[in-house]
Order: C-alpha cells, then structure tokens, then sequence
C-alpha cells in the first residue's frame, strides 16, 4: 500500500510541475495542455498494464506473473500470491475429494447418490455389483427406472422417518437378497446404501432348519422311550416281567439312539467353534485294525470287511478327530450295505499326498444326492435312515474333520453299483514319506451267533 501513495504523491508532484512549465511557456492554455497530456501518459500507462493483466488471468494457471514496477508490480505480486493459494487449495480439496471417492469404493457395501429428481449421481463399485448396474451407462437415469421393482418404488415414496431397511429380491438378479435403506443427504439429496445379504439369508435358514431338524429327531426316540417306559411300569405292576423286560430294553436302544445324536452334535460343534486341535503322529496301521474290528463288531457277521493299506503309515493330524471322520464312514458303508455285502478299505500314500478310501457294494446314490449329502440332518431316504439308526450328521462331521486337516471328501456313487468314499491328505500331512511300509492286507468277517 505504501507503494501506491507514493507513486500517487509523485504523479501528483510531475503533473503540478508540467501545469508550471506550461502555464510559464504559454500562460493558462500551456498549463491546460501539460496537464492534460501528462493524464493521458497516464491513462495510457494504466492500460497497458490492464491489458498485461488481461492476458496473464487468460493464461494457464502455472503461468509466471508478468515482471512490472511501482505500484503494478506489488498488485501483479498480490493478485500471483492469491492466484497460488486458491491452486493450492484446490489441489488440496481434489486429493481429499479423491481419498473420500477412494474410500467409497473400498467399501463393503454398495453406496449410490441420487438427486432430488432420484437421477444417479454417483455408486462404487460393490453397488454395481449388488445390483447389476454400471456407472459410466447408468450414471444421469433415474434409479426408479433403473430398478422396476414396486415395492422399492413404494419404499422410496415412504416419508423419510420411515426408512427402515428394505429387504428386495431383484428380477434382473434372481436368487439374491439384498437389503437396502435411503439415508437424506445434502442438497435434497438421497444416499442409498446396499447390502448382499443373500449368504445371511441361507445361513438363518440353514439356522432355522437346524433348530427344526435337531427338535424332529429328538422328540421322535424320547416319546418312544417316554411310552415304553410307561407300558413298562404298567406291565410290571401286572408282574409281566419279561414283556417290560423287552420294553425297557426297547427304551433303552431309544436312548442310545438319542446320546449318539448329542454325541454327535456337540463333536460338529466343536468342530466348528474350537481351535485347531494339537496333532501328532498317528499310526494308520494301529487305527485301520482298530476300526476294522469296530466295523466287525457293528457289522456281527453280515458283510465281508477286507483292509488293504500300502506306503507311508504315518498322518500328522488330531487322532480324535481323524478317528471321528473315519469311524463315520466305516458304520456308514455297514449300516447300508446289506446283508452279504462286501466292504472294501484302502489306505494308499504318493507323492501327491494320501488316500483313505471306502468302497461298499450297497445300492448306491442316485447322482442329484451327491453335492448335499454333507449336510447337516441330509438324507437320501429318512425314513431308511431312522431305522438303521443314523443322525445325519455323520459326513458333516467328516467334511470338517478333512477341512481342519487341508483335506477334502470326494464321493462316488452310482445307483445298483454301490459307492466310493475317499478321504484326500496333501503330502504335507504325511510323515516319513519317503519311506515306504510293506503293503499289508487284511480280511475280517464274523458270523453273526
């Protein structure tokens, strides 16, 4: 500022000193004259300036102010200085708008703006993905139009108080779920947040299903044992000691029936819920003959059993649990094989890893079984099942038995040819692989008394 007052008292002083010069030379109109031709050198001085301002604003914003003196100098100065910290700031909000964009799109749910006119302002990517939609087509249409779903139109013209979350199932997207509430945003604005929630969906009805199927077969052999108990008591009163004899034991099978479901129950859910068990070394040969006779015994005489194991005989893995896994598909290929039936086991090692495989001469599974038959309470034929004694968790149990252990259940099954069940070990389960045990075979069968 100081600048501009001195050169304001200098243009004031050269133009007082012009006016004397001229009023000296030629009286009143030689001082008009020099007065006015020193404002014009001023005027025209002005403009020029003016013009190099002109062109500079016109210029890219990194252009250098031009070079000036006086009072022009420290305005160009003034003007550069702003000029640099409006850039800075823009630069500054376009990194922080740029890090907010990035930070949607990272989002676990699907985020759209919509405007006053429920136009597509903005979505990230997890949107796109919920709802089958794409920014750069859809982005500028209405979201109605977009998404022909009544219930969503309905929902959106619902007063704002009332924006609970929304649960819809998309014709352009069948067999989702997805969850979606408007929030009011800025400017009349809508923020629209959605969620997939079709794995919730399955997993409360898997949920459900449980709850309904754990209920079903427990209440079955408990009024069973509840009714048998009564008769017993009744019969004995009568002094009919042998028929509650033959209840009580009827009762008593109901019961063991019912401690192998809870058995069973609480070894899925510590499968499901515990740690990673402590491994050790466990002795194929040792556990193979020790099924073997468990087998036999379940078995009493009515199917053939013969073992065959070669290579490694060493799995590193929870004894407990392996012996779980395997003792379930042992008294399943028992219980549906019939009478005179062969049974075949093989435990088998390379360098691809280990094999415990299961095969039966039972009536087979027909094909559309196969991909459920891990399920929880799953049966091909139930009421098959309930009488030979079955819990339905028992490949449950063995599909997170070979989970826990890096392996896998493959099954093969064919309706009259009887089924395949191979338990598969990466090789890194195998200890002293490189040695190889004699292959050992073994055949069991005992006559039923």
């Amino acid at each position: 500022m100081m600048v501009i007052w001195i050169e304001l008292l200098v243009i004031l002083g050269l133009t007082g000193s012009a006016a004397l010069i001229g009023y000296l030379a030629n009286g009143d109109d030689g001082a008009v004259f020099m007065v006015v031709c020193a404002l014009g050198i001023y005027i025209l001085r002005n403009a020029f300036w003016m013009a190099k301002i002109l062109r500079w604003a016109g210029s890219p914003l990194d252009a250098p102010a031009p070079s000036a003196r006086g009072s022009w100098a420290e305005l160009f100065d003034v003007l550069y200085r702003r000029e640099r910290r409006v850039s800075e700031q823009g630069v500054v909000a376009s990194e922080e708008l740029d890090r907010l964009r990035r930070a949607a799109e990272a989002l676990p749910e699907g985020v759209l703006i919509i405007d006053g006119h429920r136009a597509v302002e903005w979505m990230n990517y997890e949107a796109e993905a919920c709802l089958g939609l794409r920014a750069n087509v859809d982005t500028g249409h209405s979201i109605t139009q977009l998404l022909r779903e009544p219930q969503f139109l309905a929902y959106l013209n619902s007063s704002p108080r009332q924006y609970a979350p929304l649960v819809l199932q998309l014709q352009r997207r069948p067999g989702r779920s997805l969850q979606v509430q408007a929030v009011p945003f800025a400017g009349g604005r809508t923020l629209l947040m959605v969620r997939d929630i079709t794995q919730l969906e399955k997993l409360a009805t898997m949920r459900r299903d449980f709850v309904a199927n754990v209920s079903h077969e427990l209440k079955t052999p408990l009024t069973v044992v509840l009714g048998f108990i009564e008769t017993a008591s009744d019969v004995l009163a009568e002094g009919a000691v042998d028929e509650a004899i033959r209840y009580l034991e009827t009762a008593s099978e109901q019961a063991r029936r019912m401690q192998h479901l809870v058995d069973d129950l609480l070894m899925l859910s510590s499968l499901e819920t515990d740690a990673l068990p402590q491994e050790e070394d466990i002795d194929m040969a040792a556990l193979l003959t020790e099924l073997q006779i468990e087998a036999a015994a379940l078995s009493a005489g009515r199917h053939r059993i013969d073992t065959r194991s070669e290579g490694a005989m060493r799995l590193r893995g929870s004894p407990r649990e392996i012996h779980s896994a395997f003792g379930n598909l042992f008294s399943n290929a028992v219980r549906y094989t019939p009478a005179g039936g062969h049974i075949e086991v093989t435990w088998t090692t390379d360098a691809h890893g280990a094999s415990f495989a299961i095969s039966d001469s039972g009536p087979g599974i027909a094909a559309e079984h196969l991909p459920r038959l891990t399920e929880r309470f799953y049966r091909v034929d139930r009421g098959r099942s309930r009488e030979l004694g079955g819990t339905g968790l028992g490949l449950a149990i063995v599909k997170h038995v070979l989970e826990r252990h890096q392996g896998r259940l493959e099954i093969e099954s064919e309706i009259g040819r009887g089924s395949i069940f191979r338990a598969r070990f990466p090789a890194e389960r195998l200890v002293g692989k490189g040695e190889t045990d004699t292959k050992s075979a073994r055949s069991i069968m005992i006559k039923a008394v």
